[in-house]
């Protein structure tokens, strides 16, 4: 089992105290460019790096009066400055040349976590997909019985879209890794662009080719977008899960730990709870990300009605997807598959998931689509028909051999060389490979 999750690291970078640190580390490299610009006396830059300080419970002491949360900030870190030095503090500066050039550090710190946890669910995924590679199961349409395919397939189609949601996380964090300190109005009246250009460089960031006074919301809306659709995906498989575990399926199942309890009034109970939560967890991401897209229209050259809904939907979109990723892992790795079950409920169709094999075959000797769907149909109705009397012949390929007309157009033993799983397994290897590239299983590289 994978050891169970701690959010802290993603909750360290949201928090109070990281936000000012930042916001102090941007403060003290435009003090720098404006030193080595000439403006700043070189005295005064070494007060200022040796004496910089804050206090999270003074800047809310501050704000109390103040009601602005930047101006509380250089005001218990002037005081700490002192005379003269203070004055440079936040020169030339507007109050989102802050806010939002910290915001971007921490959009990128946090999306590299998330990262992680993609990488980390994707080795899950895979080693169940080669573990599983050619365990055969139905697969479905509409609920009902279709063809055959493997679980090992299905883990495969799971591990492509996570490889997906990867690279939806990599072009985000690119996207999002934008800083501005251009002033009031984003024209760089007040400051030089050189200082933006240094500041952001030593931040990991791209200075906005134009700004606002804000970053634009369009690409924090973008952000919170692909968060919103990597939950999609979590929920997706979630709900796979979930339907795997029915009692009438029973294909799959969570793990169920000792001493856990599925219910207060039914002790037989074992419920998909991991995967439940998860699909209720998802509807939340969705959620913020309809209040992103409400803030990317802001009024002119900026409002401030972005500024609280962010407060809440970043970081705690951001956590709650690091924890559904990690949860979503201990699932997958966790889970129980039950490939006799899955032999049996594929027994339940009578093998009339070869009918689309045999209405291919009769094409090819020479039948129209609409007589060998036809004459492929009656048979198959003629199966379930006999299933339904109780009748223990019941069986497709039987039904088959006895048609005449069918008959007429094939061997011995050419339908039921067609009617065999090894006919549905002729591309799973390719498959794989496009996948997971050309390298050796787990299993095979040992």
């Amino acid at each position: 089992m994978i050891e169970r999750y701690s959010r802290a690291a993603m909750r360290d970078i949201w928090t109070e105290q990281r936000k000012l640190e930042i916001w102090l580390q941007i403060e003290l490299l435009a003090a720098q460019a404006l030193a080595a610009e000439g403006l700043v006396p070189p005295a005064d830059f070494a007060q200022m790096k040796a004496r910089a300080a804050f206090s999270v419970e003074r800047c809310r002491e501050l704000e109390k009066t103040l009601h602005h949360d930047v101006i509380a900030f250089t005001t218990n870190v002037a005081e700490n400055i002192g005379a003269p030095a203070s004055r440079w503090l936040h020169f030339g500066l507007t109050s989102s040349d802050i806010i939002d050039t910290a915001f971007a550090v921490q959009m990128t710190q946090a999306a590299d976590l998330l990262l992680a946890d993609v990488r980390a669910l994707r080795e899950v995924i895979a080693k169940r997909a080669w573990e599983h590679q050619f365990t055969p199961m139905i697969g479905r349409s509409h609920g009902i019985h279709a063809e055959p395919i493997t679980f090992g397939l299905k883990m495969a189609l799971m591990h492509d879209e996570f490889t997906r949601a990867l690279e939806r996380l990599q072009s985000a964090r690119a996207r999002v890794a934008v800083g501005k300190l251009s002033g009031a109005v984003g024209t760089s009246a007040h400051l030089s662009p050189r200082v933006e250009a240094f500041v952001c460089a030593q931040l990991g960031l791209r200075p906005a080719p134009l700004a606002t006074q804000v970053v634009q919301r369009d690409l924090h809306a973008e952000f919170i977008g692909v968060l919103a659709l990597t939950g999609a995906s979590i929920e997706r498989w979630a709900t796979e899960f979930r339907h795997l575990q029915r009692t009438e399926v029973l294909e799959a199942e969570e793990y169920f730990a000792p001493g856990q309890k599925g219910s207060s009034s039914m002790p037989h109970k074992r419920n998909p709870i991991t995967g439940e939560r998860l699909a209720g967890l998802a509807r939340v991401l969705r959620g913020h990300a309809v209040a992103a897209l409400e803030n990317v229209a802001l009024w002119h050259e900026r409002d401030i009605s972005h500024s609280s809904v962010e407060r809440i939907i970043f970081p705690d979109a951001c956590t709650l997807l690091d924890y559904m990723l990690a949860t979503l892992a201990t699932l997958t790795g966790g889970l129980i598959v039950y490939p006799e079950n899955m032999k049996r409920n594929m027994a339940l169709s009578l093998g009339l998931w070869n009918s689309q094999t045999v209405l291919l075959a009769l094409i090819k000797k020479g039948l129209t689509r609409e007589a060998a769907y036809d004459l492929v149909q009656r048979n198959a109705m003629l199966t379930w028909q006999a299933k339904h009397e109780g009748r223990p012949d019941a069986d497709f390929l039987r039904q088959l051999r006895l048609d005449p007309v069918v008959n007429k157009h094939f061997a011995g033993g050419e339908l039921e060389k067609l009617c065999s799983l090894d006919f549905h397994w002729q591309q799973i290897g390719a498959k794989f490979e496009k996948v997971f590239g050309p390298s050796l299983s787990p299993q095979e590289s040992k």
